[in-house]
């Protein structure tokens, strides 16, 4: 009981920290440029956190177990790329070939995990041949050239559609929530998160309890490739097509949002909440570099700062732990 509670405590004061660091990089944005907490900002910045927060749930479950997924970005492309084809050339019903594109991403999250679990390549690896494959893939399919959704009437207002009514309330957060909450309910309520934890505190010792560990992992992935489906929906809504170059460079974002949110590296350590509140700093951060008119190179290079500190600053907590 007293390490439980030790435990929940470390965890606690440490969504609080982020949570403190969240709102006082609202305050300095809003005093240099008060035109950042006009109502119309704050919903932009919620609306550029949801494919980001979407891709970070998914690498929150993998991180979690002591792996890495960088293939999340190239991945959530592929699967709109192959949801768009469906759509357009095979001509599924929208609905049809929104859970093609499902599919599509938890097939490849499942490759991942078989690739990590039963090939026994590093997670590292296993992931950057996911990311070069689904790249020139989506290529490939879409002939270099957008895939659109025009044709399906009202497509795009599942993600900028606004929700009730509600000026600037975009149906995409909302997508984000229930995806959160789901994921917080799975980490936190099932053996999906108690797994993942033992996995990541020490798997030797998981498999000797009588954990299937490979199959737990080839699930995880697939659970991270489930994500990147979502988050393929909410692009190519926003976007109202599959654009193939996207891709490289959001998993950059979402994992420096989940280590923000407080999932260690080295695994055995996560929390859900954690990870949405990551992506709402990086998020913010970056749009009030944008406002300040920071080049988008120095933009790319301070959240490459804030990710080796927010590596750093978990090593430093870890030891100290």
């Amino acid at each position: 009981m007293k390490v439980k509670s030790l435990l929940k405590n470390k965890d606690v004061s440490h969504k609080l920290i982020i949570l403190a660091t969240f709102f006082l990089l609202v305050i300095f944005f809003s005093i240099m440029k008060p035109s950042y907490a006009s109502y119309d900002n704050i919903m932009t910045i919620l609306l550029a956190t949801c494919v980001n927060g979407l891709l970070a749930l998914g690498c929150s479950f993998v991180i979690i177990t002591g792996g890495i997924d960088i293939s999340v970005g190239t991945v959530m492309t592929f699967s709109c790329v192959m949801s768009g084809t469906a759509f357009t050339v095979w001509h599924f019903p929208i609905w049809l070939a929104i859970l093609f594109g499902f599919l599509v991403g938890t097939l490849c999250g499942a490759i991942n995990g078989f690739a990590v679990a039963k090939m026994m390549l590093p997670p590292f690896i296993a992931t950057m041949a996911m990311q070069m494959i689904t790249k020139g893939l989506s290529l490939v399919v879409s002939g270099i050239k957008p895939v659109y959704f025009t044709g399906a009437d009202g497509y795009q207002n599942i993600a900028i559609g606004e929700f009730l009514g509600i000026p600037g309330f975009y149906n995409a957060i909302i997508i984000l929530v229930i995806a959160a909450i789901v994921a917080h309910i799975l980490f936190s309520r099932t053996l999906i998160g108690r797994y993942d934890l033992a996995i990541g505190s020490n798997e030797e010792a998981a498999r000797l309890s009588g954990i299937k560990v490979n199959q737990w992992k080839i699930g995880i992935y697939a659970l991270c490739g489930f994500f990147c489906g979502v988050a393929g929906l909410v692009m190519s809504s926003r976007l109202n097509s599959a654009q193939p170059q996207l891709g490289p460079g959001y998993e950059l974002e979402a994992i420096a949002a989940a280590v923000i949110g407080g999932n260690s590296l080295t695994g055995g350590e996560g929390s859900i909440v954690g990870t949405l509140i990551g992506a709402l700093i990086i998020s913010s951060l970056t749009n009030g570099l944008r406002i300040m008119a920071v080049s988008t190179e120095i933009q790319s290079a301070i959240v490459g700062l804030v990710l080796a500190l927010a590596v750093f600053f978990d090593q430093m907590r870890r030891k100290k732990g």
